[in-house]
C-alpha cells in the first residue's frame, strides 16, 4: 500500500541520503518505496525531549531527558553481565543499566564524563534508573539544542532504527517544502471547510513534527484535527474503493437463475413450520438478485438460531432449478458437516444428494467426488477450503454460498469465485454471518454488498438465562447438570484453554469427561473434540442428537452449527478466556426448543476488567446485535470483523472502532465526490489503497 501516490512517478526513496539497496528493501517492508510514502508513514506516538528534567524530580513511569556527570561505571556479573553507570546532576543521582554493551561504551561512560540521555524511568531499590537509554556524551564545545518539537516514534521493521526513520522523514519534509505542489490535497474544498480540517501541508508538518506545546494526550488518542483529517481521507478512500468494486461487479455478467418454483415451492410447503417474516423477506430479496444477469453480492446477517441455513438451502435450490450448481463453503469441518447434514435432511425428499468435499477425505472418496462435481452430477457441493483447490473443477457453478466469511482470507474467496467463471460469466455470491455488526459500521465495511438482516427468531424459542459463577462453585454446577438430566433434558459442557493448542484443549475435555462420569455415574457422558476422526465425531453427535447421551463434553468445536433442541443447559468453563462473539455463539447451542434454557459462564478468579465487562454483557442481553456493539467497544473492529473482513488491506491510520463517529460524514462525502469530483476517485484510492483493491474483487 502506497498512500502517497496521487500523481505519476513520485521520486524513489533511493534519492534520499543514506538509502542504498539494502535500506530500500527494508523500507519497502513498511510500504515505503517513494519519498511521499515517508510523509504518510505516520508516528505511532510521541516523546517530549524539548527540555531536560532534574534527576531529583524524576518519577517512575516518566519518559525524560536528563543530563549529569558520571560518578562510576562498572560491569556487574549476576545471572548475566551488565554495564551500570551512576550519574548525578546535583539534584539527585540515577543508574543507567545496559544488558547489551561493548568495551567502547565502558570507555565513553568513564568517571567524570558528562552525558545526556533519554529513556523510561523506573525505580530499583528506591533509586531511579533507565534501561538501555539513548545517550550522547556532552563536550565543552557542544552546541546541542533541545528538540524544538515532540519526538516522533515510528512503526519499525527489522534493520531500520528510529534514528534512521527520523532522519529520513526530515529529508522527506524538506523535499515537501520544495515540492509540495506535486502532492495534491485530494479532499474537496467544501469537505475541508465543512469538517474544519487543516490543509494537507499543515497536517503533514504537524503530525511529523508537533510543536512543544502540542496536546500530547490528544495526539496519543489520535484525535488531533490533523490526525482526524488523515483518518477521514483514508476512510473516504476505502468507501470509494468499495463503491467502485460494487460498480465493477454490476458490470459483470452472470447467468440469470430464474425461479421456476419447481423445487423451491414444494420445499417450502414440506417444512414442518412456517418461515419467519424476516426469512421470507430475505429469501425474496435473494430470489430477485439471482434472477438478474449480473452477479448477486449479498450479505445475510442473522443472529444465532435465526435460520440462515434455511435461506441458503432455498437459494441453492433456485440454482438447481436453473440447471446449475451451487457450492457451500464453511471455515471449519464441523460447521461444514453440520451444513451437509441439514442440506441432506431437507433435500432428501427431492432426490438431491449434496456432494461432500473436505481435506480429510480418503483418496478414492475424493476422486469420486471430483468426478461428480466435474460432470455436473453433483448439483450442490458442501465443503471447507478444499472446494477451491486446483484439482476441483465445476461443470456449471452459478452460486457460491460462504458462511462466516470473515474467517476466510481474501485469496481463498477469490479462488472460489474464479471456479465459477465460465464464458465470461461470474457466479452469484451469497455471504452469511452470525457475527452481526452495528449498522453504522456496516455502512463502511460492507459498502460493496447488498445487506439483508434476519432480525427475527423462529417462534417458540425461549430466552436463555445467563448466569456467571466462579469455578469454586463447580460442585453446585455439577448438581445442576444432574437436575437438568433428571428432567429429561440434555447438557453441553464446553472446555476452553488459554493456550492456542488443540492438543491441550482435547486433553482438558478428556479429563473433564472422566471427572463428570465419576461425579455422575448414572448419566451417559459423551466426548467430542477436534482431534477425533470425522466418523467418530459424527457417531457421538448422532447419539447426542438422538438422546442416547445425556451430557456432551466438548471443546469449542461446537461453537457453530450444532442443533439439539432438547439441550437446555450449557456450561462454559474458563469463560473469561473467550471473546464476546464466541461466547454468544456457544450460548446459542441451547434455547433451540421450547424448554427454558440456561447458560452457565464459569470463570476462574481473579477477573480482569475486560473479562468482567464481557461476562456482564452476556448476562444482560441475548441480542446478537447488542452483543456485537459491545464487542466492538471492548475489542475494536480488527478482532470483531477479522483483519481481512473488507477484502482490502488493513487501515493504516483510521480505526473503525475509534472513528466510526465520522462514518456517516464519510459516506456523504463519498457520494459528493462521486457526483461532483469524480476525477478525485482514482487518486484517492491509489494514495491509500493502491493495488489492494484488486484483492477486494471477491
Amino acid at each position: 500500500m502506497n498512500p502517497s501516490r496521487a500523481g505519476s512517478h513520485p521520486p524513489s526513496i533511493r534519492e534520499l541520503k543514506g538509502v542504498g539497496p539494502q535500506v530500500a528493501e527494508r523500507l519497502a517492508r513498511l510500504g515505503i518505496t517513494t519519498i511521499p510514502d515517508l510523509l504518510f508513514h505516520l508516528p505511532a506516538r510521541y516523546q517530549d525531549r524539548t527540555r531536560s528534567v532534574p534527576i531529583g524530580a524524576l518519577r517512575a513511569g516518566d519518559s525524560a531527558v536528563v543530563q549529569g556527570e558520571v560518578l562510576l561505571t562498572e560491569i556487574k556479573f549476576a545471572r548475566r553481565a551488565m554495564l551500570l553507570s551512576r550519574i548525578s546532576d546535583g539534584t539527585g543521582s540515577m543508574t543507567l543499566r545496559f544488558y547489551h554493551f561493548n568495551a567502547r561504551q565502558k570507555e565513553q561512560l568513564a568517571r567524570g564524563a558528562r552525558v545526556r540521555c533519554f529513556g523510561d524511568v523506573r525505580t530499583n531499590q528506591g533509586m531511579p534508573e533507565m534501561i538501555h537509554p539513548e545517550y550522547r556524551i556532552v563536550t565543552d564545545d557542544d552546541d546541542y539544542q533541545h528538540a524544538d518539537h515532540l519526538t516522533p516514534i515510528y512503526p519499525l521493521t527489522e534493520g531500520i532504527s528510529q534514528y534512521q526513520l527520523r532522519r529520513l522523514s526530515q529529508q522527506a519534509l524538506d523535499w515537501w517544502q520544495k515540492n509540495h505542489s506535486t502532492i495534491s490535497d485530494l479532499l474537496p474544498v467544501d469537505v475541508v471547510k465543512s469538517q474544519q480540517f487543516p490543509s494537507l501541508g499543515e497536517t503533514i508538518q504537524f503530525v511529523h513534527r508537533p510543536p512543544p506545546d502540542a496536546d500530547v494526550s490528544l495526539l496519543e488518542s489520535k484525535r488531533h484535527p490533523s490526525q482526524v483529517r488523515l483518518a477521514f481521507e483514508e476512510l473516504l478512500a476505502q468507501q470509494l474503493s468499495l463503491r467502485r468494486l460494487r460498480a465493477t461487479a454490476q458490470q459483470l455478467s452472470s447467468r440469470a437463475l430464474t425461479a421456476t418454483g419447481e423445487l423451491t415451492a414444494p420445499f417450502l410447503k414440506a417444512l414442518p413450520f412456517t418461515p419467519t417474516r424476516a426469512q421470507q423477506r430475505v429469501m425474496e430479496e435473494i430470489a430477485a438478485d439471482l434472477s438478474k444477469n449480473h452477479p448477486m453480492q449479498r450479505l445475510v446477517q442473522g443472529d444465532v438460531g435465526s435460520g440462515k441455513t434455511l435461506v441458503a438451502v432455498h437459494a441453492a435450490l433456485q440454482a438447481v432449478e436453473a440447471g446449475c450448481q451451487a457450492a457451500v463453503m464453511a471455515p471449519t469441518e464441523i460447521l461444514a458437516e453440520q451444513h451437509l447434514r441439514n442440506f441432506e435432511r431437507w433435500l432428501a425428499p427431492f432426490g438431491i444428494v449434496p456432494e461432500w468435499l473436505s481435506g480429510r477425505q480418503k483418496s478414492t472418496e475424493r476422486q469420486r467426488a471430483l468426478q461428480r462435481i466435474a460432470s455436473g452430477d453433483a448439483r450442490i457441493v458442501v465443503g471447507t477450503h478444499a472446494l477451491f483447490q486446483e484439482d476441483v473443477v465445476f461443470s456449471e457453478l452459478a452460486l457460491v454460498i460462504i458462511d462466516e466469511q470473515h474467517r476466510f482470507g481474501v485469496h481463498q474467496r477469490l479462488a472460489l469465485r474464479q471456479k465459477g467463471q465460465r464464458d465470461g460469466e461470474s457466479p452469484h455470491q451469497l455471504i452469511m454471518t452470525a457475527t452481526p455488526i452495528p449498522r453504522t459500521l456496516a455502512m463502511s465495511v460492507y459498502a460493496d454488498l447488498d445487506c439483508s438482516i434476519i432480525d427475527e427468531l423462529p417462534p417458540g424459542r425461549t430466552p436463555i438465562e445467563t448466569v456467571v459463577v466462579s469455578d469454586s462453585r463447580r460442585d453446585q454446577v455439577v448438581q445442576r447438570i444432574r437436575s437438568a438430566c433428571k428432567d429429561g433434558r440434555q447438557v453441553y459442557w464446553v472446555c476452553t484453554l488459554i493456550e492456542e493448542s488443540e492438543a491441550l484443549q482435547c486433553r482438558a475435555a478428556v479429563d473433564t469427561a472422566a471427572q463428570l462420569q465419576e461425579a455422575l455415574p448414572d448419566l451417559r457422558i459423551a466426548l467430542v473434540h477436534g482431534r477425533m476422526k470425522g466418523a467418530d465425531k459424527d457417531a457421538v453427535m448422532k447419539e447426542f442428537k438422538s438422546g442416547e447421551r445425556d451430557v456432551l463434553v466438548a471443546t469449542t468445536v461446537i461453537e457453530v452449527g450444532v442443533d439439539v433442541p432438547n439441550a437446555s443447559l450449557i456450561v462454559i468453563e474458563n469463560a473469561e478466556r473467550l471473546g464476546l462473539a464466541q461466547l454468544h455463539q456457544l450460548r446459542g447451542r441451547v434455547g433451540r426448543g421450547a424448554a427454558a434454557s440456561v447458560c452457565v459462564l464459569m470463570y476462574h478468579a481473579p477477573l480482569s476488567a475486560l473479562a468482567r465487562s464481557r461476562l456482564a454483557a452476556l448476562r444482560e442481553t441475548n441480542d446478537g446485535f447488542e452483543i456485537a456493539r459491545r464487542d466492538l467497544e471492548l475489542r475494536g473492529p480488527g478482532e470483531v470483523l477479522g483483519t481481512r473482513q473488507t477484502g482490502l488491506t488493513q487501515l493504516r491510520i483510521a480505526e473503525l472502532g475509534r472513528d466510526q463517529w465520522m462514518l456517516p460524514n464519510v459516506a456523504n462525502a463519498a457520494e459528493r465526490v462521486l457526483n461532483e469530483n469524480s476525477q478525485l476517485v482514482a487518486p484517492l484510492i491509489e494514495r491509500w489503497i493502491g493495488h489492494a483493491i484488486e484483492y477486494g474483487k471477491v
